[in-house]
């Protein structure tokens, strides 16, 4: 029987977390960016950061969570190293509305029920598409991610009040939006 050396326990450490946890950051990438291949490479931007820090994680908070913030400084990093504006290139590159509805549980039955669904789904996007960066990221975590508001606070650096007030002011407008289309 051979004794595990230390730096190999924590490779079997980290190949769990990534296994565990890589599809949440992929998703959350793509509802950022709208981009298949763009969040593809910025998951992967994420977990090269994350493997090559693991020593350092000190377990304060979730595996998760400690990933979610680097992906959304992955993501910070990637938007301001290219020096454009991201709705341009979310508008140009983006996952095409109708498939993402697709992805969509939805318990209409019938054909119209089923179009309405996809039309408010698109709506949705429309509105998120108008929010700050902030607001878009901590919509995101909280409705796509399903993270709680402390979770959020300790992904993103803010604290829980100023996580409250983007996450309100992110609902209203979305709501706002959706009031406006009917």
């Amino acid at each position: 029987m051979t004794r595990s050396t230390a730096p190999e326990i924590a490779r079997r450490e980290f190949s769990q977390v990534v296994a565990d946890h890589r599809p949440q950051l992929f998703r959350f990438l793509l509802a950022s960016t709208r981009d298949p291949d763009l969040a593809e490479t910025l998951t992967q931007d994420c977990l090269l950061k994350a493997h090559r820090n693991w020593a350092g994680f000190r377990g304060e908070s979730s595996a998760l969570t400690w990933l979610m913030r680097i992906a959304i400084n992955v993501q910070k990093d990637h938007w301001r190293n290219r020096r454009i504006q991201f709705w341009r290139t979310t508008r140009t590159n983006s996952v095409d509305v109708d498939e993402a509805s697709d992805w969509l549980p939805s318990g209409a039955g019938s054909p119209e029920q089923h179009l309405l669904a996809r039309e408010q789904v698109k709506q949705v996007w429309r509105a998120v598409d108008g929010l700050s960066p902030r607001q878009k990221s901590v919509f995101l975590l909280r409705h796509v991610e399903e993270m709680d508001i402390a979770e959020i606070a300790v992904a993103t650096g803010l604290s829980q009040g100023t996580v409250k007030a983007h996450l309100s002011r992110a609902l209203a407008r979305v709501r706002a939006e959706m009031e406006g289309t009917r």
